[in-house]
């Protein structure tokens, strides 16, 4: 199948994702399923397709898929099973791309998610698998790995002001870290150690500013994407030489 060329995430796809929000049912969605190919899956596969194809020529072994189910593409429908909230659909077009049979979330990749109001960039990894936070927790002691993850994270994080990972004279870094996932050092570790922050972490995302939906709707948003990406690629390589599994 030829898939389309990207020209632009369409103002009728924010408009779906508005309504959507308002209208989170089976009935509704069912009714209105056709606008959600024509003006959100479509151009969504496209960008799919136009961003995952420069991502895997500059940063391999990055690939993508452009199934509309178990692809690089996030499904649009929800997981309830164990959650409070039952709403079935999400309001969101999320997409991600890692290295080929990884898993989405479990690998050190780049992401994109447009929301109703602007788009939203990742790089880096949500949340290691058991294996991996083990490797993580290793390199960081260790001196070579452990100094190559601040350098690392200094060049991305220091662009707007801000040093590693903090913000400067109140100023927010233009690529933040996500937060610590652990208040302290892990048992076992000592809490001394020059590198002890680092081991508060479970997952290691960094996230680029928001993107308008202006930029969003222009057919130069793979270039947008591709520049920050670029900026936040350090993070990245840093975990596929120490901590990926592939």
């Amino acid at each position: 199948m030829t898939m389309a060329q990207f020209s632009g995430f369409p103002a009728e796809g924010f408009q779906f994702l508005r309504e959507l929000g308002e209208n989170n049912n089976k009935p509704w969605f069912e009714a209105n399923k056709d606008r959600y190919r024509d003006s959100v899956q479509t151009p969504a596969i496209a960008l799919v397709e136009a961003l995952g194809s420069r991502l895997a020529a500059e940063f391999p072994p990055v690939s993508y898929d452009t199934r509309t189910n178990g692809g690089s593409l996030m499904r649009i429908y929800r997981d309830t099973r164990f959650s409070a909230d039952k709403r079935p659909y999400k309001t969101t077009v999320a997409m991600m791309f890692v290295p080929p049979g990884s898993k989405k979330m479990a690998a050190p990749g780049f992401g994109l998610q447009i929301t109703p109001e602007y788009a939203e960039l990742v790089a880096g990894q949500f949340a290691f698998l058991p294996e991996q936070l083990e490797r993580y927790r290793q390199a960081v002691l260790a001196d070579g790995p452990g100094r190559a993850l601040e350098e690392a994270v200094l060049s991305v994080c220091a662009t707007g002001g801000a040093a590693t990972g903090g913000a400067a004279d109140n100023v927010a870094p233009a690529y933040p870290l996500g937060e610590p996932d652990l208040k302290g050092v892990p048992r076992g570790f000592d809490a001394d150690h020059p590198r002890a922050r680092w081991l508060r972490y479970k997952g290691l995302p960094v996230f680029a500013p928001t993107i308008p939906p202006e930029a969003v709707s222009s057919p130069a948003l793979v270039e947008t994407v591709m520049g920050h990406f670029r900026a936040m690629a350090p993070i990245w390589r840093w975990l596929m030489e120490y901590i990926s599994l592939s």
